[in-house]
C-alpha cells in the first residue's frame, strides 16, 4: 500500500506561481540568446532598403511582413529588442548608482545635508518623470548616451529613499559605534560597514528598474526623441508603423509591440518572484 501511495506522488510538484516564473525565466533566455547571437546567426544592414518589397504580408520569407521602406520586420524587432534591453539594463544601473550615492551621503551624514538632499529628491519627484526626460534628451540631442542618462537621471528617487532608510536603520547598530568610536571617518564607515549591507537591496532595486526603463525608452523612441530613425528601435518601428495601420498593413507596428509586451512583463514576473522570496518588510521597502 505504501508503494502504490509513493507512486500516486507527482514526480514534479510546482508551488503557487512557479509555472508562470518558469515561463518567464525561458521567454527571457530566448529573447537575451537571440539578442546576443544576433550579429553572427543573422546580421543586419541597417541602411539597407527594398522599395520593391514594401508592406508585404507576413509569409516564410518575412515571418512578420515588411515595413514601408522594404526592411524585414522580424529582423529589425530583433534588433530593436537589444537596443531596449541595453537602454534598460544600463539606464537602470546608472539610477541606481546616482540613488544609492545620494542615499547613501543623506543617511551616513544627517543634518543639514540630509535635509538638502532629501528636498532635492522631493523637488525631482514633483516632476513628471517622461516631461523631465523629453527635457533631457532635447538638450542632449538624440542619441543612445542621452535616452540612457535621460532614464537614468529620472529614476533614480525610489533608490536613494531605499537607501537612505536603510542606512538611518544600520547606523543605530553597535558596529557602526564602535567603528566610529575607533576613529573610523564617516566615509570609511560608510563604503567598509554600510554599503555591503545595503548592495543586496541596490542589486533587487536595480532589477526592478530595468522593466520600467525599457517601456520608458520605447516612450521615448515612439515620440521620436531616441535613436535615429534609420536606426532598429521598438519605439520607432511603432511609430513608423502607424501610417501603415491606416492601409491595412498592421504587422508593420504590432510585432514590436507585441515583442515589448511579452519581455517586458516575462522580465517583471521574473523580479517580482524574486521579490516575493524576501521577507514582508524588505517586500514592503522595494515597492517602486
Amino acid at each position: 500500500m505504501a508503494d502504490l501511495t509513493l507512486r500516486r506522488r507527482p514526480v514534479l510538484r510546482l508551488r503557487p506561481g512557479q509555472t508562470g516564473t518558469t515561463v518567464a525565466v525561458a521567454v527571457l533566455v530566448v529573447a537575451i540568446g537571440a539578442c546576443l547571437l544576433a550579429p553572427v546567426l543573422w546580421p543586419l544592414d541597417q541602411s539597407a532598403i527594398a522599395l520593391d518589397q514594401t508592406r508585404l504580408p507576413p509569409s516564410f520569407a518575412h515571418l512578420a511582413g515588411t515595413d514601408d521602406l522594404g526592411r524585414d520586420v522580424a529582423h529589425r524587432t530583433l534588433y530593436g529588442l537589444r537596443v531596449s534591453l541595453l537602454v534598460g539594463a544600463v539606464a537602470a544601473l546608472v539610477a541606481t548608482v546616482i540613488g544609492g550615492v545620494v542615499g547613501g551621503i543623506a543617511g551616513t551624514f544627517g543634518g543639514v545635508v540630509d535635509r538638502v538632499l532629501m528636498r532635492v529628491v522631493d523637488t525631482v519627484a514633483a516632476l513628471p518623470h517622461l516631461l523631465l526626460g523629453i527635457f533631457i534628451v532635447a538638450m542632449l540631442r538624440p542619441s543612445l548616451g542621452a535616452v540612457i542618462l535621460s532614464v537614468g537621471l529620472t529614476h533614480w528617487l525610489s533608490t536613494a529613499r531605499i537607501v537612505r532608510s536603510e542606512v538611518l536603520s544600520l547606523r543605530s547598530r553597535p558596529f557602526i559605534d564602535a567603528a566610529i568610536s575607533g576613529g573610523a571617518s564617516r566615509a570609511r564607515v560608510l563604503t567598509r560597514h554600510l554599503l555591503p549591507h545595503v548592495l543586496p537591496k541596490l542589486a533587487l532595486a536595480t532589477t526592478l528598474m530595468v522593466p520600467h526603463a525599457v517601456w520608458h525608452e520605447t516612450a521615448l523612441s515612439f515620440l521620436g526623441l531616441g535613436l535615429p530613425p534609420h536606426l532598429a528601435s521598438l519605439g520607432n518601428m511603432i511609430n513608423d508603423g502607424q501610417g501603415s495601420l491606416l492601409t491595412g498593413a498592421w504587422w508593420a507596428s504590432i510585432m514590436p509591440g507585441l515583442v515589448i509586451v511579452i519581455v517586458t512583463l516575462a522580465l517583471a514576473a521574473v523580479v517580482a518572484r524574486w521579490r516575493d522570496r524576501l521577507d514582508p518588510r524588505v517586500r514592503a521597502e522595494l515597492q517602486l
